[in-house]
């Protein structure tokens, strides 16, 4: 797994001016020079300046990060720096916008590279989300139900753009994070009779079965590009769960072969995956969480303990040297399971940025309409509120 990282990021190198365009004297710099600029630039902004670093991000980005942690701990840090004028968000653009409907006014929010997206975000569409709604009212399944409830109650994974945000806002949805999941679905199931949850199927299917005890068989799958999800609407009426047909192209890659294989080479190892791996394998896993969940453990077990990760390598890796020699942390994916679009966040793009803002220039701001602000902030203040 050491070699992994070093070799993607050879290969980046020779390629990174092939993605949003940087200024000439931005590429073929070496590491040490960005390093040195990097912390020149930051130490002129001072408090002007807050860096937020994604788990996922790779580790000469990261270094940098006033606060590090998931999405859900990021976006409580938000608030605890009123001061600073530019928050640099080290992660993907749903990540910006969410932290952009959170910060002050006076804030402006930036995204070292645009080309720093989400693929799950982009399964979840507005307009099909629209059409959806739409079409679980004329299955009269949106009603509202017996003792007052409703009879879906909408929550979207903050892996999704701003516009599902609103919209699941509007509508007395809530987001969530693969750190209050459970919590989440909880707190749905109080006020309604079923969840839509979106975009990822397989955090919603993990959530409702290992934590909530809810059968499979109580489960549909939406798929918005067939007209009615591609369900019969007896099928959706049955259902508690009624989940989006999107997934995390990162965690898909971790199976249940994988598992089996580390076991035979290393007796006695333990797995622990994210729940965004698909259901089978967090069945044959011996646990499952979030990204803080999944250090946590870790930090905490016995000397000598021997694991494999199912998540980003990024990750994987750092815990890795972080625990060594007294504990063992491996890949579950013997070739490294990289997130591709946050890996497009490079100390490059964060030095030119950086430079800018020294100079008084802000790039790459990411400024979420006004007309989804307002819901966006309903649906992440109740997230903030789940406990």
């Amino acid at each position: 797994m050491a070699t992994i990282i070093p070799l993607l990021t050879d290969f980046e190198k020779k390629s990174i001016g092939e993605r949003q365009a940087l200024p000439e004297k931005y590429l073929g710099l070496s590491d040490v020079e960005m390093d040195v600029r990097i912390a020149a630039a930051r130490e002129t902004l001072g408090e002007k300046l807050v860096i937020l670093g994604h788990h996922y991000q790779r580790d000469e980005v990261i270094r940098f990060a006033d606060f590090t942690g998931d999405s859900f701990k990021l976006s409580r840090q938000i608030a605890t720096r009123p001061e600073a004028d530019y928050i640099v968000f080290c992660g993907v653009h749903f990540m910006a916008e969410s932290a952009d409907v959170l910060c002050h006014p006076h804030q402006q929010v930036i995204l070292p590279d645009l080309a720093a997206g989400c693929s799950m975000s982009d399964m979840a569409d507005p307009d099909q989300l629209a059409t959806c709604w739409e079409e679980l009212q004329q299955m009269g399944i949106s009603d509202v139900a017996g003792a007052g409830k409703a009879g879906v109650v909408p929550v979207t994974y903050i892996n999704s753009a701003a516009s599902i945000k609103a919209f699941i806002g509007e509508r007395g949805g809530t987001v969530c994070t693969s750190g209050n999941a459970e919590a989440t679905l909880r707190w749905a199931f109080a006020r309604g009779e079923r969840i839509l949850f979106l975009p990822d199927q397989h955090l919603g299917r993990n959530t409702a079965y290992y934590k909530l005890g809810i059968p499979l068989d109580e489960m549909v799958v939406w798929d918005p590009n067939e007209i009615f999800g591609g369900l019969e609407p007896e099928q959706v009426r049955r259902a508690k769960m009624i989940l989006w047909k999107g997934h995390c192209s990162v965690h898909e890659r971790f199976t249940v072969a994988q598992i089996e294989a580390v076991r035979k080479q290393h007796p006695g190892i333990r797995v622990i995956v994210h729940p965004e791996v698909p259901w089978a394998v967090v069945n044959a896993a011996d646990d499952n969480g979030s990204t803080e969940y999944i250090l946590k453990t870790v930090r905490n077990s016995p000397e000598g303990s021997i694991w494999a990760v199912g998540t980003e390598v990024h990750l994987v890796n750092r815990l890795a040297n972080e625990v060594a020699p007294g504990k063992t942390v491996i890949s579950l994916d013997q070739f490294g399971c990289l997130c591709s679009t946050m890996f497009r966040v490079s100390p490059n793009h964060l030095l030119w940025i950086l430079e800018e803002l020294v100079e008084g220039r802000v790039h790459n701001r990411i400024v979420v309409p006004d007309d989804q602000k307002h819901w966006n902030r309903v649906a992440l203040d109740r997230m903030l509120s789940i406990q």
